[in-house]
């Protein structure tokens, strides 16, 4: 499954020359319905045409930003390679397209910037999560969220547990066995050589290193970690990590015949317990600061807000859409009953800048929502 990484989010909300299209339409990865992929987008281009005509482009011009996505009507190489929806952006500078694991419904959103909250499950709502698999022969870190899983280069750390104990002592020809490297093998670690102790000190080593690496790439972050490994390791890596949200629960096992798909399955079991409960205090967090002016539902205070990094946690309405345009230079939000040239989506865009300030988003079902609302924040100050 494919990854929206951060970073392609903050390219979407850059300042793209408008007006800017957003299509969104469910795909199919076999059968006879992805014949029917292509008729959808080809209507839903149809529908940007109107809409780019509506905001005062001439035909040429509406035809030459649509053009990149025409291309892809009758190329079967592409229509045979689908995940679970497809998003593109298009503008006079800028053409873009992702394959996710993420069924969209139909949508065709013509306004000033990207529509990009139809994305945001990928990133946000049930959170951020990583799963390390600890092998003989390899450690593999991936980084996961509900819909999507993806490796995640571990920098100046030996490829194999195999690997660190062959150069931590060659005389000593230490051989360590998990198990067969295709199968669940749980059974403890057996080990040759001339003291076990030995051999776990040096595996504690090598696990410190690991931890070094994951301090890296998670720093500043708060996503929770699962371990994947035979009994034996676990513990140890414990010992040696230092990152402050390693669960306690792991997947215990061989990891290496478990593909990036099996392994996300079981951690998402395992997270969603927590994910939940941090939903549940969010909420609770809210009603007990309603009316201390740490939280707020008018969109003219959380977009700035947003914007500014003050927004800690954020609820949206799935499926909502507020028009309006924001001021960077005076913090000025204004709220328009239809979407202007230069308008966008404000719930769409404070979610994005919430995600981009570490704040948390939830992205939830209108029932589901405090109160009802459309939007709903919680302020860091």
């Amino acid at each position: 499954m494919e990854l929206l990484p951060r970073e392609e989010l903050e390219r979407l909300i850059e300042g793209h020359e408008g007006p800017c299209v957003s299509i969104f339409l469910p795909t199919h990865r076999a059968g006879t319905e992805t014949q029917q992929d292509p008729i959808r987008l080809k209507n839903l281009l149809g529908e940007a045409r109107e809409g780019l005509l509506a905001k005062g482009l001439r035909s040429t011009e509406a035809d030459r930003i649509l053009e990149p996505a025409q291309g892809l009507l009758a190329d079967e190489v592409f229509w045979r390679y689908q995940s679970d929806g497809l998003a593109l952006f298009l503008s006079r500078d800028d053409f873009r397209y992702y394959r996710l694991p993420l069924r969209f419904g139909e949508l065709t959103v013509v306004v000033g910037r990207y529509h990009v909250k139809p994305l945001l499950p990928l990133l946000t709502g049930d959170g951020e999560f990583y799963v390390l698999a600890l092998s003989q022969n390899e450690v593999r870190l991936l980084r996961a969220t509900h819909h999507s899983v993806g490796e995640v280069e571990l920098r100046d750390v030996q490829e194999s547990l195999a690997d660190a104990l062959r150069h931590e002592d060659p005389e000593k020809q230490l051989q360590f066995h998990t198990g067969t490297s295709g199968g669940r093998g749980g059974r403890a670690a057996v080990f040759h050589g001339h003291e076990a102790e030995d051999t776990k000190d040096a595996i504690l080593r090598y696990f410190r290193q690991i931890d070094r690496g994951i301090q890296e790439i998670l720093k500043g972050s708060q996503a929770l970690l699962v371990l994947a490994g035979v009994d034996y390791l676990l513990p140890i890596y414990r010992e040696a990590s230092t990152y402050p949200y390693l669960i306690e629960e792991g997947i215990t096992g061989n990891p290496e015949g478990l593909s990036e798909e099996e392994l996300h399955r079981e951690a998402w079991t395992l997270v969603r317990p927590h994910f939940l409960e941090a939903r549940r205090e969010a909420f609770a967090r809210y009603e007990q600061l309603a009316g201390t002016g740490q939280t707020s539902s008018d969109l003219r205070e959380i977009v700035p807000a947003a914007y500014y990094g003050r927004v800690d946690v954020l609820f949206a309405a799935a499926g909502s859409r507020r028009w309006g345009a924001f001021d960077p230079g005076t913090g000025e939000t204004e709220l328009h009953e239809e979407a202007g040239l230069g308008d966008g989506d404000l719930l769409d865009f404070a979610s994005v800048q919430t995600l981009l300030n570490r704040g948390t988003v939830y992205v939830l079902n209108s029932e589901d929502m405090p109160d009802g609302l459309v939007a709903a924040s919680v302020f860091r100050y």
